[in-house]
Order: C-alpha cells, then structure tokens, then sequence
C-alpha cells in the first residue's frame, strides 16, 4: 500500500471540507472510547497505562492523563513534528464527546452484546482516528507520535501503531493496569485497521482538486 502524507497543512487551506471532518472524527472517536468503556471487556493499552501509574504515584486518573499527554508531546522534539489546530482540539473534543457518550450509552448486558459493543467501538475508533489525522491539521499526542515515528523510520502505520500499542499495554501492565480480551484485541487491530482507512480520509491537493471539478 503507498503511504499517504500527513504532514499538518495550513487550516487556511480548504477548511470548508477538512475542520469538519477534523471536529466529526474527534467526536466519533470520544464516541468509541465510551463505547469500550461500556463494554467491559478491557481498558484501550493507553488506560491500562494511565490506571497503572494512577495505581503507582497515587494522582488522579485525569492528572496522570495530562502528565503523560504533556510528556508524549516532547517527544515529538526529536521526531520533528509539528502541531496544529487538530492537536489542541483532540484534548478538547475527545474530553467532551466521550463524557456525552457515556451520559446516552447504556452498558449492555450479556457476553454476546458487549462483545458487539467492544467490536463496534474499535471499528469506530480506527474510522474516527484516520478521520481526525487525514484532515491533516495536527493530529492528538499520542497519534502524533505514531505518524512522527512512521515519517523518520519508513516504517508502516500499521507496524508503528501496533508497536506502540503492544510496548504501553506492557509498562501498563507491569505497573499494575488491568488488562481483558478487548485491550488485547485493541493492541493488535487498531494498527491495521487505520492504515487500512487513512487513504480513504486523507486530505490531498488532488482531494481539492476532484471536488472542485465535482
């Protein structure tokens, strides 16, 4: 599969087709996160990450969620990537859309719904995360690392989002963060399933041009 570019372009540049899906993708993925929540079947390998060191240092859930957001940004030093108006509106939107999606989400009963719900949220996940990134105006902290990391290395979105995974899932665990079936099943198809979906969301001057044409 060809590699797409995701270097973060000017919001300036055909906002009318790209803030909207920057802002639909952002609410779509808080959406799969309750999604999982409800499901109950495991923690995303960032949580398991976050209740281990809440577990560890004793700080809040949502301080340990900042800390580490603040620490994964500089290691986008290195990495030579840049931020956008996407960066700061991850933190924003995410918060907000995954508040309202457990406030309206029921939590089903059964292994079969569940099981559906937990499939169904990380599906979404993956369409929402090649959503927010394709817009190309700065993706979230910890996508950032994951395309900085895919941009210098060559290597492929799907094996530098895995990998990410499968290494956080780990320290996480060794540091006490509970870990089910859906965690597992997080770690190892979100890599594949956004590579398999960025080309379908992201923004290119030829994306101008067809729609200009249309």
């Amino acid at each position: 599969m060809a590699s797409v570019d995701l270097t973060p372009v000017s919001v300036r540049t055909s906002p009318l087709r790209r803030l909207p899906q920057l802002f639909g993708g952002l609410a779509l993925y808080g959406t799969s996160m309750a999604m999982q929540i409800r499901a109950t079947l495991g923690l995303d390998p960032w949580d398991v990450l976050h209740e281990g060191l809440t577990k560890r240092i004793g700080l809040s859930f949502g301080t340990i969620t900042a800390i580490t957001g603040v620490a994964v940004l500089l290691a986008w030093i290195p990495l030579r990537q840049r931020p956008g108006v996407g960066t700061v509106s991850n933190v924003l939107l995410i918060a907000l859309s995954v508040d309202a999606a457990l406030a309206l989400l029921p939590a089903p009963t059964g292994l079969v719904p569940r099981g559906a719900m937990l499939v169904a949220g990380i599906a979404l996940n993956a369409v929402a995360s090649a959503a927010y990134i394709g817009a190309r105006l700065g993706p979230g902290p910890r996508d950032g690392l994951m395309t900085g990391f895919a941009r210098r290395t060559g290597l492929s979105i799907r094996l530098v989002r895995t990998s990410i995974e499968v290494a956080v899932l780990a320290i996480g665990w060794l540091l006490g963060g509970t870990v089910g079936v859906g965690t597992v099943i997080y770690a190892l198809a979100i890599g594949p399933l956004v590579q398999l979906f960025l080309p379908l969301f992201t923004w290119s001057a030829k994306t101008r041009d067809a729609a200009l044409c249309g």
